[in-house]
């Protein structure tokens, strides 16, 4: 899976592109097909946007379906956690409607 990074008025820290590559790798564990994935981190300059002026957006390009998940927080890794859960419950769903195509035509075939 390759994973790009794009920072828009962000410094990102040493760390986030290392803790970030591994929990999109985990992503993995499901059967959907993922060709890469787009990082995209915007910090805010207006001070108004306290609590939500980190936002990272992550999208999928590939042969599988199309996903796109964004998250809003006080940080970077903050940001990143929330758009991953929300990536996850979406490749939960696709991985599901998958497996139950699969487990309905074997149980057609056994009764």
């Amino acid at each position: 899976m390759e994973i790009i990074f794009h920072t828009r008025n962000a410094v990102l820290a040493e760390d986030f592109r290392s803790i970030a590559s591994d929990k999109l790798k985990t992503l993995q564990r499901f059967s959907v097909v993922i060709d890469g994935i787009k990082v995209e981190i915007i910090h805010e300059p207006n001070p108004r946007f306290g609590k939500t002026s980190h936002s990272v957006t992550l999208s999928t390009h590939g042969s599988g379906p199309f996903l796109r998940a964004e998250g809003q927080a006080f940080n970077d890794l903050a940001a990143f956690d929330l758009a991953v859960k929300s990536l996850e419950l979406q490749l939960r769903k696709a991985h599901e409607r998958i497996k139950e195509i699969g487990h309905e035509s074997l149980r057609e075939a056994k009764g």
